[in-house]
């Protein structure tokens, strides 16, 4: 069969690259899919449901065994050079989003992996697009408002995940220069704004966990403030801009910030969670500071659920400008959805599915 587009995908069978490559899928569309050895089950599966939810035949998913950590991505060379001939289109998604990380392991996949899809992309011999999927928070411990077009700083970084991240970024970065990219930053992700499913609960999650506990009592004391703003992103809107920008010539070149052009407070997410669930928002806030400090405190995670890792994202002074974002989404009618009107699907979904 022949086809107009070939889209090598790394990363799957992970929850965004599963919904992406759903998003993607047309008769005139083949898929290589990277996929490690011991996600090869998972991925079958996948490549089942997504054939029969979207009517696309199973032959126009290919899995290829892999691993981004190897030279050459640990493709066998017969099948590399076949890839490298009738590949299109590069999404690059693969990579450890995890707060707590070690160094080791952050490195190993999100910057010399990055490096060798990079080393693949340059090889490939008709590259339409090379899409990277970065985060927001490459900004590191900037404050302030970031903007799409600013990159390398030296405030540092609160962990290796941001640090791994960031220098990857700055990898394909330099290939602006001689190959078509395309960098998307998401915010913190969430689950679908229609149905809320997820396939994590962290970031805004946390919150969630915590207020279920005893929400009529826990929403007395609202543990939010009104100086951070948390950027959140259902799923759904994260590819829904991905695929649009990245068969959208104006996005070659581009960075583009995935996130909400107006986020809420953290006090204001804390109140939209608690009036969900109980009706009635918080009626205090104690100082800030105490706030954080009992929350770095070691009784802390054993009573909310919120692991050190994750505290600093409740306070970061920064912002993210989406003015590329948004001009270039707004011919597509993409817009991002407002915390307050999915907030309960979300809800529901962890009432249905608390432990995941």
């Amino acid at each position: 069969m022949l086809y107009r587009e070939s889209i090598f995908i790394t990363g799957f069978p992970g929850f965004i690259a599963g919904r992406l490559v759903a998003r993607l899928a047309r008769s005139e569309t083949q898929f290589y899919l990277l996929v490690q050895p011991q996600f090869v089950e998972q991925a079958m599966q996948d490549i089942e449901d997504i054939a029969e939810e979207t009517g696309v035949a199973l032959e126009s998913f290919v899995i290829v065994e892999g691993d981004i950590c190897q030279p050459d991505l640990g493709i066998d060379a017969a099948d590399l050079e076949t890839i490298r001939f009738e590949t299109t289109d590069i999404y690059h998604l693969a990579a450890i989003y995890d707060l707590a990380v070690a160094h080791d392991p952050a490195f190993a996949v999100n910057l010399e992996g990055t490096r060798n899809v990079n080393a693949f992309a340059r090889s490939v011999k008709e590259l339409r697009r090379y899409n990277y999927i970065s985060t927001c928070y490459v900004a590191g411990k900037r404050v302030g408002q970031i903007l799409e077009t600013e990159l390398e700083h030296d405030a540092g970084f609160r962990n290796f995940y941001e640090e791994t991240k960031y220098l990857a970024e700055v990898e394909v970065e330099r290939l602006k220069a001689d190959l078509p990219v395309t960098i998307f930053r998401p915010a913190i992700v969430v689950g679908d704004s229609v149905t809320g499913e997820t396939v994590k609960y962290d970031g805004i999650y946390y919150l969630i966990k915590y207020l279920r506990k005893a929400a009529v009592l826990l929403r007395l004391v609202n543990v939010g403030n009104d100086k951070v703003r948390l950027n959140l992103v259902p799923v759904d809107f994260v590819v829904e801009a991905i695929a649009a920008l990245a068969r959208d010539k104006q996005a070659i070149g581009k960075t583009i910030a995935i996130a909400d052009p107006a986020p809420m407070t953290t006090a204001e997410l804390f109140d939209a969670i608690a009036h969900d669930m109980t009706g009635r928002k918080s009626e205090f806030s104690p100082p800030v500071k105490l706030t954080e400090w009992f929350l770095n405190t070691r009784i802390s995670p054993p009573l909310t659920g919120l692991p050190h890792a994750g505290v600093p994202y409740f306070f970061i002074s920064q912002t993210y400008d989406t003015a590329i974002a948004d001009e270039l989404l707004a011919p597509h009618g993409i817009v991002c959805p407002r915390f307050g009107d999915y907030v309960g699907n979300l809800l529901d979904f962890v009432e249905e599915f608390p432990q995941l």
